[in-house]
């Protein structure tokens, strides 16, 4: 069966897929990939459907050895791979043979890449994802753990003799992202939006945010203009992928993919889904403004976005 193994693990390093859906009432988080643009990407470039599970490498330092012949592709983050000492291109499919060792450095820009193999990743399903999320022990190898050395991945069946016409395939450079920019959100408002005061949603979309270092796959925590809402208890609820929490600091979290399920912080509404790729990206001390999102406009980027990939 082919195989990758671990030399390597790096700073993170989780197999991930879209995600675990239907189980937030089990009090489950969804997972997923971060960066369902490069993720989504690399799953294209390989020929494998987009809900193919592929390795998630947060920050780099990974070093992977091929147990057998490969079609690979690398997008998101820049971490400077290597293939046997030779550099390896980003966003475009190439093969890898048995015995070869792909190399991660550190992230020069974005934070996160993707790591796609034809045949996907064959870790068991659990609960109908292959997703990895350490807080609810779920997926991966062994019950939700990051991979660490000397892990052995399955990979699901692929005929090198059918991947031929997919070896060099390569992304337009027009969708491959610049992740060194500030990042500007588009928001959906809430029906809580009523509780932030004309002022408040002024500050809110005339400031600068900047990614804390606490940032992690839960959310992203953001510093910046302080917005205290004062508000009655509230009960909790379920939250959304990209809701935009205003804890009793007043500093904006924007919930992620292993968010909890519920929380009862108020809510100014969410980033728009399209927008969260690049999110997933920013490293600490990125920029981060918000501006409200034309919602006719966000829905036909995103059904554009999902008849391309079949999401």
């Amino acid at each position: 069966m082919p195989a990758l193994e671990v030399i390597r693990p790096g700073m993170l390093a989780l197999v991930q897929d879209l995600g675990r859906f239907g189980v937030a009432q089990q009090g489950l988080s969804q997972g997923g990939v971060l960066d369902l643009h490069a993720a989504c990407w690399a799953n294209h470039l390989v020929g494998n459907t987009s809900s193919s599970a592929v390795i998630e490498v947060t920050i780099g330092q990974t070093q992977l050895y091929a147990r057998s012949d490969l079609l690979v592709a690398i997008t998101g983050a820049d971490m400077s791979p290597q293939l046997d000492g030779d550099v390896c291109p980003l966003w475009q499919s190439f093969e890898v043979k048995k015995g070869q060792v792909l190399t991660f450095g550190y992230a020069r820009t974005g934070i996160r890449a993707y790591i796609a193999i034809r045949g996907g990743i064959a870790t068991p399903e659990v609960l109908g994802s292959r997703s990895t999320v350490p807080r609810n022990q779920l997926g991966g190898l062994v019950d939700g753990q990051a991979l660490e050395a000397g892990d052995i991945i399955p990979l699901g069946e692929a005929d090198p003799t059918q991947w031929q016409g997919f070896v060099g395939r390569m992304t337009s450079f027009r969708f491959i992202p610049d992740y060194s920019q500030p990042i500007m959100l588009r928001v959906i408002e809430s029906y809580q939006s009523h509780l932030f005061s004309f002022d408040d949603k002024e500050r809110f979309y005339h400031s600068v945010y900047t990614v804390r270092q606490e940032s992690d796959r839960m959310g992203c925590r953001l510093s910046g203009s302080a917005i205290s809402v004062e508000v009655p208890e509230m009960v909790s609820e379920g939250i959304a992928l990209g809701a935009i929490q205003f804890p009793p600091d007043g500093q904006p979290i924007i919930l992620l993919n292993d968010r909890q399920t519920l929380g009862g912080y108020p809510k100014i509404g969410c980033v728009a889904k399209v927008d969260l790729s690049l999110l997933a990206q920013a490293r600490p001390g990125t920029e981060i403004r918000f501006e409200k999102g034309d919602l006719p406009l966000l829905q036909k980027e995103w059904l554009a976005f999902g008849r391309f990939f079949g999401v």
